[in-house]
């Protein structure tokens, strides 16, 4: 079955959850409102369905090729950029000075959620690019805007992200490239740097790689660590293609899943390329603060790929119901039909379905409102508006990140599971999502690193303030639940008092014991990630309901739609934000069990 973009849901959470309008009005985003959400988003719905969707099949089957130091990439590949990049799409929530679109992030997230849906491996090569261009647009020099920026956003060049080494995996501190200082303004960088998203390939004339190392005097750790610009090729000075840098792909791996996009071992200073012993590089911003400026670009690329859990769940959820409405297996268990059904008939596939539905609609109006909270943060003319609603992103990417990554692994899970048999497959599809699903808890910081963040940075840093603060947000929409009479808005109400109170109770604790035992805090952080996300997530399918009730009492909106709002919602707050509170009595009352065996024992 073909996908189809959910762009009707999509403009439902922007609308009424996000506050599109709002936005709209702010002076750099007159031109965003509801009918050009609405316009962008099919046009996106179609390309994704008609271009990129029909490789990704055939592309996990046959991925890209290394030969010599050239990578081939998936058949089709090659021609579906070049669409991608002639569409605009690249630059679509990028600077209008430098060729984009100047759309707001909360438009480009949908958008992005559709391209990882038709093919999470082709979404890559944008996402990479995106976050580059995040880095050079915070740190960049202007020169170094002017002369890549443009070419990236409008795609004929893309960009990565080089961190990782060998012996140094999410511990940057160990890192050993070096950059030595030429006495020119350039750097000349050796070293290796592996799991390289599209660090080769033949969809662009040039990629534009950002590479931490160490230039010679650097202090040790994450303190002396520099963000430089290492292009694959040199840029004259009039901004013409020069000499091939040295910088090489040394290999690509194979893999479980996101078969089709290349992840590269690059070398720096082997010379091989035109310009003799090292890579020639440019620093980007000020020596030793490197981590700070990749810092943008991971959080971009942390935010994007929650969105891509989004995107390939959607997908999964997609395929399963259209399994489920053909399969014919048994009578249903009421014996309510002769013959054998549907399988989409029996109880226990709706409760798969149900959970799937709901993990996606609520992570994605969870990252729509986040999205909508950045461009807030980034353009409103009111410095505390901006500051709390910069507050609320922050708090929120570990959330679509950890939370939106880890339910993707569980609904393309129970995807296969629909399918039976059949999903273990290759030929169905089932399959290929899942194993697609699986890096996303693991690439751009694991859901540990993102949980550890959520407990130091976000919540016991300031006492627990800012997470105290979403809860009284929270109690805002059981109010509004509490004044609703239907079976479905008490039950959301009931469960999500009750989840919400579990919350409180887990940055008491965490606030406790984050500095005198910190042990303790952390041994619970990746349930607290998982509880904290799955609340947001439910508070915002909440308010759907509250909206959704609203409109179909008007006679306003489409009948079926809202009534499918409310009862996603139902499901969710009674199996899903029902298991809260057992997350907070294991993260509260379990801390001494997970270190309670000695390491010889295991």
């Amino acid at each position: 079955m073909s996908y189809a973009a959910p762009v009707k849901d999509m403009l439902f959470c922007m609308k009424e959850l996000a506050g599109l309008e709002a936005l709209s009005r702010l002076p750099c985003f007159e031109d965003a409102g509801l009918d050009t959400a609405e316009a962008v988003l099919t046009e996106a719905g179609r390309f994704c369905a008609e271009v990129v969707e029909p490789l990704n099949a055939d592309s996990d089957r046959h991925p890209p090729v290394w030969h010599n130091g050239d990578v081939t990439t998936s058949a089709g590949f090659k021609e579906a950029f070049s669409q991608f990049t002639a569409g605009g799409w690249q630059g679509l929530q990028h600077a209008v000075e430098f060729g984009g679109q100047g759309l707001p992030k909360t438009i480009g997230a949908a958008c992005a959620e559709m391209l990882n849906s038709a093919s999470v491996s082709f979404a890559l090569c944008p996402l990479l690019t995106d976050g580059a261009i995040e880095a050079l647009l915070t740190a960049g020099s202007a020169d170094q805007q002017r002369f890549f920026l443009p070419k990236m956003i409008d795609g004929t060049w893309t960009g990565t992200m080089n961190l990782t080494e060998p012996q140094a995996g999410s511990d940057l501190a160990m890192v050993r490239t070096r950059a030595v200082p030429q006495g020119d303004g350039t750097y000349r960088i050796s070293g290796q740097k592996i799991y390289i998203t599209y660090g080769e390939h033949d969809m662009a004339e040039n990629i534009v790689h950002l590479v931490l190392a160490r230039t010679p005097d650097a202090p040790p750790g994450v303190k002396g660590i520099s963000l430089f610009l290492c292009p694959k090729v040199l840029v004259n000075a009039d901004g013409s293609l020069g000499e091939r840098n040295d910088v090489y792909c040394a290999s690509i791996e194979h893999k479980l899943g996101i078969k089709a996009s290349p992840t590269a071992v690059l070398v720096f200073g082997d010379d091989k390329g035109a310009v003799g012993p090292g890579a020639v590089a440019q620093l980007i911003g000020e020596e030793n603060r490197g981590l700070e400026y990749m810092f943008v670009m991971m959080n971009a690329a942390r935010f994007s790929v929650g969105v891509q859990g989004i995107g390939v769940a959607e997908r999964a959820y997609q395929r399963a119901v259209a399994y489920a409405r053909d399969r014919v297996q048994s009578r249903p268990v009421d014996a309510s039909l002769p013959a054998g059904t549907a399988i989409i008939h029996h109880p226990d596939v709706k409760r798969m379905l149900m959970r799937m539905r709901a993990h996606v609609e609520g992570c994605r109006a969870l990252a729509t409102v986040s999205a909508a909270a950045f461009d807030t943060a980034h353009h409103h003319p009111d410095a505390e508006v901006r500051r709390a609603s910069q507050a609320f992103h922050e708090f929120t990417v570990p959330l679509v990140k950890g939370y939106g990554t880890e339910m993707s692994i569980e609904v393309t899970s129970v995807g296969v599971q629909v399918h039976g048999g059949m999903g273990y497959i290759e030929e169905t599809g089932a399959a290929q999502h899942f194993r697609d699903a699986r890096i996303l808890t693991i690439y751009e910081g694991t859901t540990a690193i993102q949980a550890n963040d959520l407990v130091g940075r976000k919540t016991s840093r300031d006492g627990g303030e800012l997470a105290r603060s979403i809860a009284q947000q929270i109690e805002v929409t059981e109010a509004a639940l509490a004044t609703r009479s239907s079976v479905a808005a008490k039950a959301v109400h009931r469960w999500l008092r009750v989840s919400r109170q579990a919350f409180t109770d887990v940055i008491d604790f965490i606030v406790a014991h984050a500095r005198l035992r910190p042990t303790a805090a952390y041994a619970g952080s990746v349930p607290y990630l998982m509880l904290a996300g799955q609340l947001l997530a439910g508070w915002q399918l909440a308010r759907a309901l509250v909206i959704a009730e609203e409109q179909l009492a008007g006679g306003r909106g489409d009948p079926a739609f809202l009534k499918a709002k409310v009862a996603t919602a139902h499901f969710y707050a009674e199996h899903i934000l029902s298991t809260l509170p057992g997350l907070r009595d294991a993260i509260i009352d379990g801390a001494d069990s997970v270190g309670g065996m000695s390491v010889e024992s295991f």
